[in-house]
Parts: structure tokens; sequence; C-alpha cells
């Protein structure tokens, strides 16, 4: 379903500058430099998050590692590493949001509370595929406009717009509108059956429910190291695993 460029780029490492001690002159260049882009600190980013001190201290900085939740500083059979507002298109990291949220590692639990949040704010429309929890290592939401330049199969790109563009329903659990259709792996095991996606009866649930069921999804995986996981993002689209 995905072409094999969706490799992950490294991460280059960011200097800090405004050392002590620097001249008034020096002061003034910087502060008559250009701005660089505006960042979100990990606090304003996840909050009620706690993370482990030395994940964020300057040589963890001086490395470019994610921060970690403080679960993670015991055994963890499930970690993901989050990276909210970042696509990568063919290997290349993509900004979907300005400015866009540091990647961070979390616990399933960690991971879970920001997703369900995240999840439930979102308004657009969208299909999600139950991944396959004894393989998978991404789950990333993906939407229409960026389809083809992430690699999905025309004639899978095809099947999922067929999908996204049906009529609005109620949610199958409440009185909502149903913005989101949810595919079990019974329906549809493998992403790149375009067949099985068109005919999938799946579930139709509004946001809250939808964050429910993929949460409980997620909840029965014994174990599991997600190297890449998004947010949602743009007005409709899909979440594969790969």
């Amino acid at each position: 379903m995905i072409s094999e460029a969706g490799e992950r780029d490294k991460y280059g490492v960011e200097c800090m500058s405004g050392a002590p001690g620097r001249s008034r002159l020096a002061a003034f260049d910087i502060i008559a430099a250009p701005k660089g882009p505006m960042r979100v600190t990990h606090e304003e980013a996840y909050p009620g998050i706690r993370f482990l001190p030395s994940s964020m201290n300057w040589w963890a900085r001086l490395k470019g590692v994610p921060a970690e939740c403080i679960h993670l500083e015991d055994d963890q059979a499930f970690m993901a590493s989050l990276l909210p507002d970042t696509l990568y298109l063919r290997g290349k990291a993509a900004k979907r949001r300005e400015p866009a949220r540091p990647e961070v590692s979390l616990c399933r639990n960690c991971f879970l509370n920001v997703f369900r949040r995240e999840f439930e704010g979102f308004t657009g429309r969208g299909i999600a595929f139950e991944p396959d929890g004894s393989s998978f290592s991404q789950y990333f939401f993906v939407s229409v406009p960026d389809f083809a330049a992430a690699g999905l199969l025309p004639e899978v790109q095809a099947a999922i717009e067929r999908r996204l563009a049906g009529e609005s329903e109620p949610c199958e659990q409440c009185s909502f509108p149903a913005t989101w259709l949810w595919i079990s792996r019974e329906e549809v095991p493998d992403l790149g059956d375009a067949h099985a996606i068109l005919h999938a009866a799946g579930k139709k649930l509004c946001a809250i429910h939808a964050a429910r069921a993929m949460c409980e999804a997620f909840e029965t995986i014994p174990e599991a190291n997600l190297y890449y996981v998004n947010l949602p993002y743009g007005e409709s689209g899909a979440y594969v695993w790969f």
C-alpha cells in the first residue's frame, strides 16, 4: 500500500545560541537578526504529561532524542513515538501544522490520553483502519490531498475517497453525526485490497466513539514499539498502518 520510499530521515542536531558573557554589540546583533520559526514547549503541547528530566537536559537535546514520559523510566511493553504535526511524504518530513509540536516518546496510557483528546476534537471526516497488532510499526493519518505523495496506491486512494464521499449518517452509538468509519482487521486485513475497502461495512461513529474504538484496539495489543504516529489534520483523510 505504501511505497518503499516511506522511510524516516534522521533528525539534525539543533544548535543553541546566546552564550553568557556576550558583548552588547553581539546581543544587538541577535536582537536584530531575523526571527526563527515559533516553537511550542512540551508543557504547552502536552499538558498533564510529565517527562523524564534526563530526556530533556542539554545532553538529550544535543543528541536530538525526543523527550520521554516518566513511565518509560521503567520497562514498558508499549511505547509510541508521537510526531503530532508531521507527515512523511516519500521519506521526507512535511509539517502539517505551524508551529509544529515536538516529537515525544510515550507509554501506552500517556499516548492514549493525548491521542483521545486530540482525536475527539477533530471536526473533519475520516476512516480508521484497525492495525495489525502483531506487526505494525507506524500508524498515521493522511489527508486526501496527500494520498499520492504519501505513497498510497492509486486504487486504494480511489476506494478511500469513495467511502469518504458517502452521505453522512448518525453515529451507531449516539445521535451525533458519524464523521468516522472504523474498519476492523477482520473486514480489511490487507490495506492494499481496494475491493475490501470499498465493501467493508465498518462502524459509523462520531469522533468521541471512534476515539473510544481506536483506544480500545490499542489497549488489546500486548506490546508494541511504534516509531511513528501522528494526529489528524485537514478536512478528511484516513488512518493507515504500516
